[in-house]
């Protein structure tokens, strides 16, 4: 990692949900430098040895678990934490699940099915999802924010105005997140660290990886942001342009229509040309590929394209 922290953030620290009424791990001047322990979305429910008997049983309630909070000094309702990623250090496992009744294409994918993977986490080569695929590795933090204004305990499943479950690919090494403060301490948590991720997370989940993640923390004094803005170092997709894109789209009226359309149609692409189960491609997409809005304004319809990178299964 490219910075050394002052000091680790436990992962015996974390709490499911997000509530101001949870005291502090610790308090920080702005200017610290953090690593906080994640571990992975199940919450210790899944592990290396898992298999798809266990993702029936997997309990909502202890998902995303996230490590915190931290009590930022000075931080004041009406400023932005701005939250600087330094690196990560992976654990070298993951796993991709389908869950019934989750993910974009839930009605169409009713059985659970499960995929362990191992990667090196140091050099950080692709990980292998069958003979023939191979999907490259770009660590971030899925579920990353502050504690609401709003009393009482929320959900950590849905994104906030203050942050939480992004699940924002870019959230990565060299970017730089502001964060609207709506309580005294900010009150900052991480977790549901992921090695990969394709932009949409169309089955609802990525390559589900406990990691560390190193961060530096600073305030801007009444920033008055609305919701959560970022900075990338350079261009964040470089890990998957090398050999191009095959494209899907979904054509229509309706954005979610058009998107669930253009991940259907690619994958059948993956399983007539490439011999993958439905379930199979559905994950790979999950992890690889990127769903995109490619036009809004034509009325009445809206085009929807499904980018899927050719490096993975050539």
């Amino acid at each position: 990692m490219s910075s050394h922290a002052h000091r680790t953030i436990h992962e015996a620290h974390h709490h499911f949900g997000w509530d101001r009424s949870i005291p502090p791990v610790t308090t920080i001047a702005p200017g610290t430098v953090l690593e906080f322990e994640c571990p992975d979305a199940s919450g210790g429910q899944l592990s290396a040895k898992s298999t798809v008997a266990d993702v029936p049983g997997l309990d909502f309630g202890r998902v995303n678990p996230v490590t915190g909070p931290i009590f930022i000094d000075g931080a004041e309702p009406g400023d932005a934490l701005k939250v600087t990623f330094h690196g990560f250090r992976p654990s070298g496992w993951g796993w991709t699940a389908n869950i019934p009744g989750f993910g974009l294409l839930a009605d169409q994918f009713t059985d659970p099915a499960l995929h362990i993977w191992t990667y090196d986490k140091v050099g950080m080569t692709p990980a292998a999802f069958s003979p023939m695929g191979k999907v490259p590795l770009k660590p971030f933090t899925g579920t990353i924010g502050l504690a609401p204004a709003e009393p009482g305990l929320h959900s950590v499943v849905p994104p906030r105005r203050v942050g939480g479950n992004m699940d924002i690919r870019d959230l990565s090494t060299g970017t730089v997140l502001y964060l609207p403060v709506e309580v005294a301490g900010a009150l900052f948590s991480v977790g549901d660290t992921h090695a990969a991720q394709g932009d949409g997370e169309v089955c609802g989940t990525a390559i589900e990886s406990p990691m560390s993640v190193v961060l530096e923390f600073d305030l801007v004094k009444g920033a008055h942001l609305k919701t959560p803005r970022f900075t990338t170092a350079g261009p964040v997709t470089r890990h998957l342009d090398g050999k191009g894109y095959e494209v899907t789209t979904g054509i229509g009226p309706d954005l979610m229509a058009g998107a669930r359309d253009a991940v259907a149609r690619m994958i059948d692409l993956l399983t007539a040309r490439h011999g993958l189960k439905p379930v199979e491609a559905y994950m790979l997409c999950s992890v690889a590929g990127d769903l995109r809005i490619s036009e809004i304004v034509d009325m009445p319809n809206w085009v929807v394209s499904f980018y899927f990178p050719r490096l993975v299964l050539e």
